[in-house]
């Protein structure tokens, strides 16, 4: 399938680590002429880490979609209403958010989009990153896997040995995966091993 003409919400939230490894698939979308629409989570749009500032993401991400970024819950909300996106891409998505939408809750703009867009029944398609994907945060994403309209790009334990509850997924594969979820479709092997050095 091709993504000329797709609609797509693009959900950062506080994975900061994480960005690079998700920005060319955001770039890749806008080379096969996706419409992207981003979405900044509160702690994406304020905070400022060592993987870079806030307002350095939102002008890298605003200029390569040439949109403004939705940063607030209100300007979210109509994403469902209005029907704006085939596809919401939340990538990365923290532990954090990850616990709050298998939770119902919706108090950040990430969440807000992706709650808007599943009344729509249409589908959200997941890249995790967290550190307690395999501790606390394993009954969430347990509950994820079998829910309605939600779809994971594949994942893994990215450092087995020092982080033995991390699971992040290959980034690399959110196209793939974002094309079997228009499908309906949830990319197999699910669970996708790292290479270790």
């Amino acid at each position: 399938m091709g993504w000329e003409g797709v609609n797509v919400g693009f959900g950062f939230t506080g994975s900061f680590c994480t960005y690079e490894k998700v920005m060319p698939a955001m770039e890749e979308l806008i080379r096969e002429k996706a419409n992207v629409i981003p979405v900044f989570s509160d702690a994406t749009a304020t905070m400022d880490t060592r993987f870079g500032k806030a307002k350095d993401w939102k002008a890298r991400v605003e200029e390569l979609t040439g949109k403004e970024i939705i940063r607030t819950i209100v300007d979210a909300e109509p994403i469902g209403p209005k029907g704006l996106v085939d596809l919401m891409i939340i990538a990365p998505c923290s532990g954090n958010s990850m616990a709050k939408l298998a939770n119902g809750i919706t108090d950040d703009p990430v969440l807000m989009a992706a709650k808007a867009h599943l009344r729509n029944d249409r589908p959200v398609l997941l890249g995790i990153a967290t550190n307690d994907g395999l501790g606390n945060n394993a009954k969430n994403l347990a509950y994820l896997l079998n829910a309605q309209n939600i779809f994971l790009v594949p994942f893994g334990q990215d450092d087995p040995y020092r982080k033995v509850n991390s699971l992040v997924s290959h980034m690399d594969l959110i196209l793939p995966a974002g094309e079997c979820t228009l499908q309906g479709e949830q990319m197999q092997p699910v669970i996708q091993s790292y290479n270790q050095d």
